[in-house]
């Protein structure tokens, strides 16, 4: 969940900033660092600013501010702290929760990005997916930048990493009924068998994978009997991102996602070869994952059912998130929308419970347990 500080640009080089209002504090880009990342240097200061802005700033020696990306999450921090929450260890910009002991969550606190050049860049490639109006949306849906460096650099605690957060998930929302259970089932396998303990290996790469999948092939060869042949694509490429220590971002390609990942010879070697098994397995390649299994053996509609209401739960709920964030100061139509969908969702659920004999609980209980 992505909280955006309001009050704050920060801009490419280039920008006209008569063009940006007074009360705005407006800090520049300096993308001479790792792709994907950038130093912050002050470019107009507003006549108020958060006190957690200013708690941030840094003398370069040149004479230039820069803002510190690790100032500035050890100053926001305190700010995540509620009595409902459990707090766990930073990861990266992400400060980690649980809330009432059964949901997780992940907070990150982001400055707004204005980076039209970087966005024109990714809209202009030749692809066969997503079509050019959902390329434009997410042109429009603009970037974050988020408060961590590349874990290579000696500056990191100065670097900021840009997102995309809003234009991701509406991408990922288009992806079509085969790519989504593709995603799922690669997300899956990377945490039930591979199980990587220091984020060698993360959903997002999986993400990745699967957005360079839809964007490099057809769509027409994505249909329901095609599922097995994208896996075992998909399988193949996490495998050879694995072995080389490379995959391309989707929105930066210049950025290695697996740069600086950690991941160890030994432990490399393991999962090259769990996964040269699993894709010679074929279709039981699935039956590797033990809750699959379980629910196939024992009754695949329930199953099927369950991932299907899990997975428009999760995509409502980032959705809601991103609504809150962008529209906090006002009634929002598309958010009561999607509380009421999520309400109707969990009605279908506590129905289902009542007449399999199992204890209803509050629609709150049974939301955080959907989501564990």
């Amino acid at each position: 969940m992505l909280s955006v500080v309001k009050g704050v640009l920060c801009v490419e080089a280039g920008i006209n900033l008569h063009t940006i209002p007074d009360e705005i504090d407006v800090f520049r880009m300096d993308t001479r660092v790792y792709p994907g990342h950038c130093r912050l240097l002050q470019e107009r200061r507003a006549h108020t600013r958060f006190i957690q802005i200013t708690n941030s700033l840094c003398d370069n020696g040149y004479g230039a501010v820069l803002l510190s990306s690790s100032l500035f999450l050890d100053e926001l921090s305190p700010l995540f702290t509620h009595s409902f929450i459990v707090d766990h260890e930073r990861a990266g910009p992400s400060i980690p929760g649980t809330i009432h002991g059964l949901c997780d969550i992940d907070r990150v606190p982001a400055l707004p990005c204005y980076c039209p050049i970087i966005l024109q860049r990714w809209a202009a490639r030749t692809r066969h997916w997503p079509s050019p109006v959902i390329v434009q949306k997410v042109v429009s849906l603009g970037a974050y930048l988020t408060p961590v460096g590349f874990k290579g650099s000696d500056y990191k605690h100065m670097e900021w990493r840009m997102c995309f957060n809003t234009g991701e998930t509406e991408l990922v929302n288009n992806l079509n009924s085969t790519q989504t259970q593709v995603y799922v089932m690669l997300k899956m396998i990377v945490k039930d068998v591979l199980k990587p303990c220091k984020k060698e290996v993360t959903s997002y790469v999986i993400k990745n994978i699967v957005l360079w999948q839809a964007e490099n092939n057809p769509q027409h060869n994505f249909y329901k009997r095609s599922f097995l042949y994208w896996l075992h694509d998909g399988l193949r490429d996490l495998k050879t991102a694995i072995v080389t220590q490379h995959l391309s971002y989707y929105m930066i390609p210049e950025r290695n996602l697996m740069a600086a990942s950690g991941l160890q010879d030994k432990q490399q070697s393991k999962w090259v070869a769990v996964i040269t098994d699993m894709m010679d397995e074929g279709p039981r390649v699935i039956l590797r994952l033990q809750r699959i299994r379980q629910a196939v053996i024992a009754s695949p509609e329930p199953m099927l059912w369950f991932s299907k209401i899990r997975m428009e739960l999760e995509m409502l709920e980032l959705e809601a998130f991103i609504r809150t964030a962008q529209c906090s100061d006002e009634p929002d139509v598309i958010l009561q929308e999607i509380n009421r969908r999520q309400d109707e969702i969990l009605m279908e659920v506590k129905q289902r419970m009542r007449i399999d004999g199992c204890a209803v609980n509050h629609l709150k209980d049974i939301f955080f347990r959907i989501l564990m």
